[in-house]
């Protein structure tokens, strides 16, 4: 079931008597487990039936007995279990999930991984209530879903914003919905964001940031590749080293994989390596200029400087150093 479902209907004050919210991601646990709490109980009613309980700290009989208590003046209860995932005792609740109290809606929020579908009690909260899998949003998925949380929010974004933020923020959900909300905020409703608010309101630089140089060097713009090498060198912070290897290594093996696929079209090359159709163009404009044998010597460059830049054969060089070496060797070699 789709979380936006979910939340429509406890909006709507259609609740289950069980909530089993489990996975790596838990932006959409938060997102279910504060709208349960929201909308569960009234102010003056949470006080004498509103539990949060946490897995580290509770024990099966303490939750057990939370569980069977009937409402103080007030239609429900609520009983929360946060930080499932270090309750040792979740499997001792397949007798409850089997016949649970009608007047209790019980969450259960399980972070980080997913619980194994496996297990009894799991078929046992599905039989009666909810079971939400809240997966990781992969790093091909993310543009998309920050554009269409952007349109969700009344606002409209560019693709070179949207990939600044997939860049810099990563599958971090929460963080992206903070930044987009205070952009909201800042600029009001109906708003396109740019590049340009980015660099202002979020403090990433449209022009000097790892997308921009990994971007640089794809399309052998040397002049640019330098200016960013030196705005990194006098802001360690906006260009790590280790960081920006990685992100080289990406680039690289995607080109390469581009020369060996069939279809060389943006729609193709978007399908074959799992990325946004925006991406897929600017990679297929970079194609030219590195070929195969070229994209080899590069990625044992790579190597090479990975393993300088974590102290292995370089005593001597700062990582702003060896950056300008290995971009020059990339450019030039």
């Amino acid at each position: 079931m789709d979380a936006s479902l979910i939340i429509k209907d406890i909006q709507a004050n259609k609740f289950a008597p069980l909530y089993f919210l489990h996975g790596e991601e838990s932006y959409y646990i938060d997102l279910i487990s504060e709208a349960i709490q929201k909308n569960a109980l009234a102010e003056h009613e949470k006080d004498f039936n509103q539990t949060i309980l946490y897995g580290k700290d509770t024990d099966l009989l303490a939750l057990q007995s939370e569980l069977k208590s009937y409402p103080m003046m007030a239609e429900r209860r609520l009983v929360m279990l946060k930080e499932a995932q270090d309750f040792k005792q979740l499997d001792a609740l397949e007798a409850y999930a089997e016949s649970p109290t009608p007047t209790t809606i019980f969450v259960v929020c399980y972070k980080n991984k997913s619980f194994d579908a496996r297990k009894k009690i799991l078929k046992s909260f599905a039989k009666n209530g909810i079971i939400y899998k809240s997966d990781k949003i992969r790093d091909y998925q993310l543009p998309d879903w920050i554009a269409k949380y952007v349109r969700s929010v009344g606002l409209q974004i560019n693709g070179k914003a949207t990939m600044l933020l997939a860049e810099f923020l990563g599958a971090d959900l929460g963080r992206i919905t903070n930044e987009v909300e205070k952009l909201r905020i800042v600029l009001g409703p109906n708003a396109s964001i740019t590049d340009q608010h980015i660099d202002q309101h979020i403090g990433i630089s449209k022009d000097y940031n790892i997308f921009e140089l990994v971007n640089a060097v794809a399309q052998k713009q040397a002049d640019k590749v330098f200016k960013i090498v030196q705005y990194f060198e006098y802001n360690p912070k906006a260009g790590e080293l280790v960081v920006i290897i990685p992100a080289f290594f990406k680039l690289f093996s995607q080109l390469m994989r581009i020369h060996f696929t069939p279809n060389k079209s943006r729609e193709g090359i978007a399908s074959s390596l799992g990325v946004h159709p925006f991406v897929a163009g600017e990679l297929l404009a970079s194609r030219q200029h590195y070929d195969p044998k070229k994209i080899a010597a590069v990625i044992a460059l790579l190597h090479e400087y990975d393993l300088k830049a974590k102290g292995m054969g370089n005593s001597q060089m700062s990582s702003a150093e060896l950056l300008k070496e290995l971009v020059f060797q990339i450019l030039y070699a």
